[in-house]
C-alpha cells in the first residue's frame, strides 16, 4: 500500500520538446506498486501536446474547460468538463485546450518496460 501526501504534489511546467503553449503539470502517482503514473496537466487556451503514444493506453478524466482530441488521419473531436477518453494502446493523438478556453484533465497511463509516453513531432 502507498499513500501520496498532496504536499509531495509538485508543479512543474510542461516540456517545451512535448507540449506548445503555456502548460502546467503536476505528477499526482507514480507507483512502482501497479506500474502507472497519473497527473494533472492545465493547459491554457490553445496550448496543447505534442503527438505521442502510450504503449499501454491512457485516460483523460477532464476536471475543467474545453478540449481538443485527435487520433492520427481522423477528425478532430472536442470535449468539455466531466468527460473521460479512453485512449487504446498504440494510438497516435494529442489533445489540449480549445483556442478561447483553458483546459485541465487528470492522465492515467500504465507504464511499460519504463516507459509510460513516446513522444513524436508537434502539431502542425
Amino acid at each position: 500500500m502507498e499513500i501520496v501526501r498532496a504536499a509531495q504534489v509538485q508543479s512543474r511546467r510542461g516540456n517545451p520538446d512535448y507540449f506548445e503553449g503555456e502548460v502546467w503539470q503536476e505528477l499526482l502517482v507514480q507507483s512502482s506498486t501497479i506500474d502507472l503514473k497519473s497527473f494533472r496537466v492545465s493547459f491554457a487556451p490553445g496550448a496543447r501536446t505534442a503527438w505521442h503514444t502510450h504503449l499501454g493506453g491512457q485516460i483523460l478524466i477532464v476536471t475543467a474547460g474545453r478540449g481538443l482530441y485527435q487520433t492520427w488521419g481522423e477528425e478532430i473531436l472536442e470535449f468539455s468538463t466531466g468527460d473521460t477518453i479512453i485512449i487504446p494502446a498504440g494510438e497516435k493523438h494529442w489533445h489540449g485546450a480549445a483556442t478561447d478556453c483553458p483546459m485541465q484533465h487528470l492522465a492515467v497511463q500504465p507504464i511499460i518496460s519504463g516507459i509510460d509516453a513516446e513522444w513524436l513531432e508537434k502539431v502542425s
